[in-house]
């Protein structure tokens, strides 16, 4: 168990949004309040035809630092936490965190993430900054996940080496200053988009070296459609930046040349 404690920090929310994820909860769920006792865990369940949504209503019961959101269905992991956001907001929390529910962002590294968010808006964790890695993960997708976060920073001018990524800890102010009801993406376009708000408005944005572990129950909720869509959406933001941008510019020039 982490001796470290974060009463500093206020009440720390982390949002595990699951679907068909009955035989990892439990566990993550354990790993959770061993590595930050103090914290309390939203499940989100998207209606998971499993029963992953009775399981953990199940260790609410019995445990009064977990919570539980029941969705109608699958509508996405961007809608998830959007709705968990809005429920830790109206609930008061100080932090906000998202973490996977099968394994892949270790709880045992999530007093890193806390530590830096002292002195941060926001901090993510970070495969791609020494000291972080992947596990179980072939070249291909190693490939994948570099190259979609060096194209977001040639195309959005973010100055973070891992963008996509989903394990994050948010100040609830920060959340507040993000327009979160102006966010519609989803995926691995959900984070970039959030990152890049962030950014835009001039906050405090770290990384903290994480080992990401591929999962080994379930499925993964990966595929064409979510990479796709991030890289049509990034493209689309970065032309409309770079021609907002330019057209600043001219206006300016134009305002001086008077």
């Amino acid at each position: 168990m982490s001796d470290s404690t974060f009463a500093d920090l206020g009440q720390i929310l982390v949002i595990i949004p699951t679907f068909n994820e009955l035989e990892s909860l439990p566990v993550i769920i354990g790993r959770v309040r061993a590595s930050v006792p103090e914290a309390h865990i939203l499940v989100a369940d998207d209606n998971s035809p499993d029963g992953t949504g009775m399981l953990a209503d199940e260790l609410a019961v019995s445990d009064d630092h977990i919570k539980v959101m029941h969705r109608l269905g699958k509508e996405g992991l961007g809608a998830a936490y959007l709705a968990g956001f809005a429920w830790a907001l109206e609930h008061g929390y100080d932090v906000v965190v998202e973490m996977d529910a099968d394994g892949s962002h270790q709880p045992e590294q999530l007093p890193r993430l806390l530590d830096q968010l002292r002195t941060a808006d926001l901090v993510l964790g970070s495969r791609w900054v020494a000291g972080g890695g992947t596990v179980n993960w072939p070249k291909s997708r190693q490939f994948l996940s570099k190259g979609g976060s060096l194209y977001t920073r040639v195309m959005l001018g973010v100055p973070l080496r891992d963008v996509t990524g989903g394990y994050r800890a948010f100040r609830a102010d920060t959340l507040r200053k993000l327009d979160l009801h102006e966010v519609a993406s989803q995926g691995y376009c959900f984070q970039v988009d959030l990152a890049w708000r962030a950014v835009q408005r001039g906050l405090v944005v770290k990384e903290v070296p994480i080992t990401f572990v591929e999962r080994v129950a379930g499925s993964s909720k990966m595929s064409q459609k979510i990479v796709v869509e991030a890289l049509w959406r990034v493209t689309v933001w970065g032309v409309d930046d770079k021609i907002t941008r330019v057209r600043k510019r001219t206006q300016k020039r134009r305002a001086s040349s008077r």
